[in-house]
């Protein structure tokens, strides 16, 4: 811009003269003086040429780097960048996602972090950050550049251990065969999960809600037939006019996993974790219940959630267990020190961000999920049900405690056996209508 003022300067001066027809200065380079000064200003507008390529090339880069885009807005993005930090894509940039290739996204999201600054410098930003994101890049322009649907995997064996609320925190496993795909690779997409987005098909559905957690209106494409089939939820059908007026979505990676790398875990499942990784001590009598009960406080400083922690620890075993907490102190720092780890992680009281701040459709425990259209309510005109049986995704292959488990061939199932005694309430029920989060 410097560079440019100088003739535009020069022009304006000339224009501004008492005599327009003025000549203009003469250069000459025979002048020592005018020589050296020449020299001085292209070397000196060469270097800085480079130095702004060199710096504008660097900005670029910095812009899109995981430590602008998790640290820069500290405290807003810190539950997105700590949770970024623990999952599965730690390594991808959040560009990769956010953005993609292509100058013409790359523009978009620079446009749309404009009133992101200003909300930040302003500190007008919402708390939490609400979801979804608006004008979202197609996930299959995104995910797909590196989970393309033809290398999927045929099925998975998927290994939880749980901790019961009892004295003993008693652990219980269950071990699913989670049918991604098909029972053979070969078969592709033709079966199992991955087949909701089988490139032969398009699934459609209407949301009566903007997390898309209430889905009363599900359209089957088959693309290569022509055949359509409409399931609408009995208890809440949709009429012609409504229809008409409502967006329909078209399925695709996000309508389950939308918190690939920024999932919040509830603190029945991160307790869970802590103890079966050691980073609690599951022989700690009542350590899962009484993380629960901490976990259920509401805070407005992660400070504050950190000193309540400790203090309620150490005071329920010098109340409860005496002997423990003479003979066995070390337990209890590991069980403070474990639970205030798993806590910052997971809960983020500045910014009003926990597990239940943003709905996570993988699965259908604390959620509905899968539930959404897989609940024995969607049918169509032709007495067509979606179903809700556990088989359709999964086959419980074990279960039980450690030292009484029941065990299935890897080709069969056994049916499923609620930990506590509800005989077959579950069957009968939602998950979500007792798991919170809270529950175990």
């Amino acid at each position: 811009v410097g560079l440019i003022l100088i003739p535009l300067g020069m022009f304006l001066s000339r224009k501004k003269a008492a005599d327009p027809d003025a000549p203009w200065p003469k250069i000459d380079l025979n002048n020592p003086k005018y020589r050296n000064a020449f020299m001085i200003f292209s070397i000196g507008s060469a270097i800085f040429l480079f130095a702004s390529a060199l710096g504008s090339y660097q900005a670029f880069h910095y812009t899109e780097s995981v430590q602008f885009c998790g640290e820069i807005c500290h405290e807003v993005m810190k539950p997105e960048y700590t949770a970024y930090q623990n999952s599965a894509h730690a390594r991808v940039a959040c560009v990769d996602c956010h953005v993609g290739s292509g100058a013409d996204w790359y523009v978009r999201s620079k446009l749309s972090g404009l009133y992101q600054v200003y909300a930040v410098a302003a500190n007008v930003y919402p708390r939490p950050i609400p979801t979804p994101v608006q004008n979202l890049r197609p996930a299959r322009e995104t995910c797909e550049e590196c989970h393309w649907p033809q290398k999927f995997y045929s099925q998975k064996l998927r290994l939880e251990r749980h901790f019961l609320n009892d004295e003993e925190n008693t652990p219980w496993d269950i071990h699913l065969l989670m049918k991604i795909g098909s029972e053979h690779a070969s078969r592709g997409l033709k079966e199992g999960i991955h087949w909701h987005i089988n490139p032969d098909i398009k699934i459609e559905y209407i949301a009566a809600d903007v997390q898309l957690q209430n889905i009363p209106w599900v359209r089957y494409t088959n693309l290569e037939t022509g055949k359509t089939v409409v399931y609408q939820n009995e208890d809440e059908a949709l009429d012609a006019e409504q229809i008409d007026n409502a967006e329909i979505h078209t399925m695709d990676c996000m309508d389950c996993h939308n918190r690939p790398s920024h999932s919040y875990k509830p603190p029945a499942f991160f307790v869970n974790e802590a103890l079966a990784a050691g980073m609690m001590p599951a022989g700690l009598p009542e350590i899962k219940s009484l993380s629960m009960e901490i976990c259920s406080e509401p805070f407005t400083a992660t400070d504050s959630a950190q000193q309540y922690i400790e203090k309620t620890i150490k005071e329920f075993y010098a109340e409860n267990y005496t002997e423990i907490t003479e003979e066995q102190p070390e337990l209890i720092e590991q069980a403070v020190q474990g639970l205030q780890r798993v806590y910052m992680q997971n809960i983020f009281p500045e910014m009003n961000v926990r597990w239940d701040a943003y709905p996570n459709n993988i699965g259908h425990l604390e959620f509905n999920g899968c539930f959404r259209c897989h609940n024995d309510l969607h049918t169509s005109d032709d007495g067509d049900v979606i179903s809700k049986d556990c088989n359709l995704c999964h086959t419980i292959v074990a279960q039980g405690s450690p030292d009484d488990k029941m065990m299935a061939d890897i080709s069969s199932t056994i049916e499923f056996k609620h930990p506590s005694d509800i005989d077959e309430v579950w069957k009968e029920m939602l998950c979500t209508e007792c798991h919170t989060g809270l529950n175990p």
